[in-house]
């Protein structure tokens, strides 16, 4: 069964490397696309030379325009679709997620279709975030649930694992959410087709290198996109 790990960055060169070979030193067989932005603080080209020891485990697609986190899982999981994957994982650079938790989610994934890893299904597992940031993620967590009525707790994680089936079948093409609300919006369209979500309890650590990509108009997206998607989904036009 082959698995990718997609990875977005912008701006990641304090951790790209770091991030690329944990994953490739797991037992298991992880492939990696690294997902760039065109970063410009050379990003793209510390991967290119991890590719030369790498060349069959490590891919890179590099974008030319920014527009949001969505955008860039969807453009890397049509790449997983066209190159034959079979589990699709999204994870972010910054060590907020950590690797070693990938065959957990790997074995939970096999088990239903999705496997969500959740900070809060089993208390709350954050460490080094400021406790506002915490409340907000918990009650933004909770808000959605209610809304949308997705049997998850932590329905904004971004450390995921797809069967391939899910990614064929929820409309990659009609996903319009771009920040933090796509994450919503993929396990909102996988619960709407009746896809069995397993959520993993892991420990979610806060970045220590580089910069957080967190603003104010991506939570306004998050807390009106879950309005929209409930309607949409109220009047068939989801």
């Amino acid at each position: 069964m082959k698995k990718l790990v997609i990875i977005p960055t912008y701006n990641e060169k304090e951790n790209i490397a770091a991030i690329i070979h944990a994953v490739l030193d797991l037992e298991q067989d992880f492939n990696i696309l690294v997902v760039d932005d065109s970063s410009p603080d050379g990003t793209s080209e510390i991967v290119r030379n991890i590719q030369k020891e790498h060349p069959n485990h490590l891919h890179l697609s590099v974008r030319k325009v920014k527009d949001g986190l969505g955008k860039a899982y969807i453009h890397g999981f049509q790449w997983a679709l066209q190159n034959g994957y079979d589990y699709i994982f999204e994870m972010d650079a910054d060590f907020s997620h950590n690797p070693n938790d990938l065959p957990k989610l790997f074995e939970a994934c096999k088990k239903g279709d999705m496997s969500v890893g959740s900070r809060y299904c089993n208390g709350v597992n954050v460490v080094n975030w400021p406790m506002g940031r915490v409340l907000l993620s918990y009650f933004a967590s909770k808000y959605v649930r209610f809304v949308l009525g997705i049997p998850v707790h932590d329905t904004t994680a971004g450390f995921v694992c797809f069967s391939r089936k899910v990614l064929e079948e929820i409309g990659l093409n009609n996903v319009k959410l771009k920040g933090y609300g796509f994450q919503v919006e993929m396990k909102f369209r996988a619960f709407q087709k009746g896809f069995k979500i397993e959520e993993v309890p892991i420990i979610f650590t806060n970045r220590v290198q580089g910069e957080s990509k967190m603003n104010g108009g991506i939570i306004g997206e998050a807390i009106f996109g879950v309005l929209n998607l409930k309607w949409k989904s109220l009047i068939g036009k989801l």
